[in-house]
């Protein structure tokens, strides 16, 4: 009976303090946040790495939270204090609002998250949008060059999507509307299937993002928005407000990102960890010592 007791009590210890230390440190560090998808991870790390070295601050990762809104709800609820996010996504789908140019949806994005709490700062310099990815020898075969051409022949292809893109209102449902496309079947799946799935031929066109690394190893092509259907999709750090007043210094240093990443750089360093397997935090240190914002 004594022993026992000793190992319950010895796997009660080992279970709890590891969650004390955290609870403990949690009072004197920020919590930084990401979606389940290789960019937001990457784009995480950067932001936290950039915080540890920069400043005194600790910095304890939440990184494959799940989808945007996840995310966004535990932004909203105080559970993490700092994420990547990106400006369409934040007018759009948090908000219901309308965007404009870059330059206008950006500043809609201050203004709506500055009323929940949150500041936003100037953008990393990339614009991630949605697009369609379809077999090279295919399109050529077609003649596709754009969601215009692709529709005329849609009915035949079944496309592979993020669960999210299918429901989401700048997703799938309006942009099926806007080019007249209507698919033989949609799929939905995790991003990280998609590429293999096309490789494999489960599906037949994908929708991908325009940094997905992957871009770069499989033999797709990618159709051009002819319309400017989808808005801008500008990655850029957002943090809580009651946390920069706690931290100021946090402004400074997460505006030393504004315009340093542009797209061809978030495509490589997704590639480095999609494609080639490197560890997410030694591209986000790669990517700072490079731009000489660590040594």
């Amino acid at each position: 009976m004594n022993k026992i007791k000793l190992l319950l009590m010895v796997i009660i210890f080992i279970t709890v303090l590891p969650l004390a230390g955290c609870i403990l440190k949690t009072d004197d560090a920020v919590t930084v946040g990401s979606r389940n998808n290789t960019e937001s991870i990457i784009l995480s790390n950067i932001m936290g790495q950039l915080i540890e070295e920069k400043t005194d601050i600790d910095v304890i990762y939440r990184e494959n939270l799940g989808g945007s809104n996840v995310v966004w709800n535990a932004m909203m609820n105080g559970s993490i204090q700092v994420i990547p996010d990106y400006t369409g996504t934040i007018v759009i789908t948090y908000y219901g609002e309308s965007p404009g140019t870059a330059e206008e949806t950006l500043a809609k994005t201050k203004e709506l998250v500055a009323e929940d709490g949150i500041a936003a700062f100037g953008t990393f310099g990339f614009n991630n949008t949605y697009t369609l990815a379809f077999d090279e020898s295919e399109a050529e075969r077609l003649g596709v060059e754009t969601f215009s051409d692709f529709a005329e022949v849609s009915d035949q292809y079944t496309l592979g999507a993020v669960f999210e893109f299918i429901d989401r209102p700048d997703g799938l449902p309006g942009f099926e509307e806007e080019y007249d496309l209507e698919f033989k079947d949609v799929k939905g799946m995790d991003h990280g299937m998609m590429y293999r799935a096309i490789d494999n031929g489960e599906v037949d066109v994908i929708n991908s993002y325009t940094t997905d690394g992957q871009l770069q190893i499989y033999d797709l092509r990618v159709l051009e928005d002819d319309k400017s259907y989808f808005p801008p999709y500008h990655a850029l750090p957002l943090v809580r407000e009651e946390t920069l007043e706690k931290y100021p210094e946090l402004e400074e240093v997460l505006q030393l990102l504004e315009g340093k990443i542009d797209e061809q750089t978030m495509q490589a360093m997704n590639a480095k960890v999609d494609n080639e397997g490197m560890m997410v935090d030694l591209v986000a240190k790669e990517f700072l010592q490079e731009s000489e914002l660590i040594e």
